[in-house]
């Protein structure tokens, strides 16, 4: 191939998951050409697949609050704008509190919460009972609940986007793994496929469990390590649970866990592995259902009797504080990083895409800046995230 063949672009995004396609749709939106690669057939084959779709700006840190919150507002007015159905339903989260600890932690966490703009309050056992009859009544302190959080189809949400990015202009080729970064003079130039080079002034990273491989590319080494993290869906049953219910305790084998009610009738569930599962095994184990059972029965005695119907097993691509990492990188000039995303790429896509979309293109604003200082590929990673 010659050098005036290669097809040039504004921006190359590796990956077609979680971020690569709002950011692709923000991107394109701006005017810039865009091009998206990924080493599968088609969007959201990756981490995007496994999510059961919890929407959440119930963070415990600034820069997942605002980027969750401006989430929630693209996923919310989705149909209203586009006339398409991403099976949003604003239900709320509920963190519970059955013992002191936990009750310390999250009345601790409400003054920063709410200073970022969240909608969320302390409700004692009797207000929570009332918000959710169904939940265990003995020991429950009560618990923290953020009624504009909420959930939608991961499937049908970055199809949509997908079409949205397609329709501003963005191009995707699929089964086309990335397999080197171009670099002229320590910048970027492209990247090169099994197809060919494609040229590009930018080269953004999101490439979800891999991202380490392909930061190792451009020199760094980013620490994601993808952990393996189960989860499963009922039979349909009468609406009966709005919010999502997080339990935060840690137990034997999890360190918390989590389930809501879809608006189609199921119920999806997931519980964290302690210990971490690290690794790329995604096939389903024999120890999940009895666990996260035990523990959501304690919780909400009336689920006992429903039925599973399937289990499913996904990568979390974890950092070691539980903060994604996101920013340009010092090797080389013109990689982007947008990684790490801790098991909420698909809460965090739209407002991290529209994010990395103002930072390509010079327009950062200071709560951008303040955003990217806490999600430095260069921090200190001795933190830690207190609502993973």
């Amino acid at each position: 191939m010659t050098e005036r063949a290669i097809p040039h672009y504004d921006v190359i995004v590796i990956g077609a998951g979680s971020i690569g396609v709002p950011a692709a749709m923000s991107l394109a939106g701006m005017g810039l050409r865009t091009l998206v690669l990924d080493s599968a057939a088609s969007v959201g084959q990756g981490s995007n697949k496994h999510a059961i779709g919890g929407i959440r700006a119930t963070h415990s840190d600034p820069a997942k609050i605002r980027l969750c919150l401006r989430s929630i507002e693209v996923f919310s007015t989705w149909k209203q704008r586009y006339g398409e159905d991403i099976e949003w339903y604003k239900g709320g989260y509920v963190f519970v509190a059955y013992r002191e600890r936990e009750e310390t932690t999250l009345k601790n966490l409400l003054t920063v919460q709410k200073s970022y703009g969240l909608n969320i309050d302390w409700l004692d056992s009797f207000q929570l009972l009332e918000r959710i009859p169904d939940l265990n009544p003995n020991d429950l302190i009560g618990g923290t609940y953020s009624p504009d959080d909420g959930s939608a189809s991961p499937l049908l949400a970055i199809h949509a986007f997908y079409r949205q990015a397609l329709q501003n202009g963005a191009e995707f080729r699929f089964n086309e793994p990335v397999t080197e970064l171009v670099i002229r003079s320590g910048k970027v130039a492209g990247v090169r496929t099994r197809s060919g080079v494609y040229g590009a002034d930018v080269v953004i990273n999101a490439a979800g469990a891999w991202a380490g491989q392909i930061g190792r590319l451009g020199g760094m080494e980013l620490p994601v390590r993808p952990d393996s993290h189960e989860s499963a869906i009922t039979e349909a049953v009468a609406h009966f649970l709005d919010p999502m219910v997080v339990d935060i305790r840690p137990d034997t084998g999890s360190s918390n866990f989590y389930f809501y009610q879809h608006i189609t009738g199921q119920l999806m569930f997931c519980i964290t592995p302690s210990p971490n599962i690290w690794g790329y095994d995604t096939r389903e184990t024999s120890s999940f259902l009895p666990m996260v059972a035990r523990r959501m029965v304690e919780v909400m005695p009336r689920l006992k009797n429903i039925r599973v119907r399937r289990t499913w097993r996904g990568l979390y691509p974890m950092t070691p504080d539980g903060f994604p990492i996101v920013g340009w990188s010092r090797e080389v000039d013109g990689f982007l990083q947008a990684a790490g995303m801790c098991g909420q790429g698909f809460m965090l896509g739209p407002g991290l895409g529209e994010l990395l979309a103002r930072v390509v293109t010079g327009n950062a604003v200071d709560s951008d800046q303040q955003i990217l200082a806490m999600f430095s590929p260069y921090r200190n990673f001795s933190g830690q995230e207190q609502l993973k």
